[in-house]
């Protein structure tokens, strides 16, 4: 957990690294650039996550990129995959991973944090 708490602030990362572009579900990708892409997004958004040191607020600044990261993930899948258990796996991670990015908003939100949309 030490390790990635660092990381968190950017101990992994060099200061000057650019934010990625926006993730985009294109088929004028492939689906290993997608998914390179959605992995770059969610990693930066993890890595400059705002911290305060209060455990619930850290836990969800960091859960809102990589929640958003497996939704990423499961729309660059559903552009390439026909395998129906794959599709309907993807299609519930990014049911359930939405609903769980507006519960960790609403929280913020209630808690008098500043909602970041991830």
């Amino acid at each position: 957990m030490g390790a990635m708490h660092g990381m968190a602030h950017g101990g992994a990362t060099p200061a000057t690294t650019a934010a990625p572009p926006v993730f985009v579900a294109s088929s004028a990708k492939p689906f290993s650039t997608l998914n390179d892409d959605a992995m770059a997004v969610m990693d930066y958004g993890m890595q400059h996550a705002p911290m305060n040191g209060q455990p619930d607020h850290d836990f969800v600044s960091m859960m809102l990129p990589h929640h958003q990261g497996a939704v990423d993930m499961a729309r660059a899948v559903l552009l390439y995959s026909q395998d129906p258990e794959i599709r309907n796996l993807a299609l519930g991670i990014v049911a359930e991973q939405q609903n769980e990015i507006q519960v960790m908003q609403a929280w913020l939100k209630r808690h008098g944090y500043p909602s970041s949309a991830p």
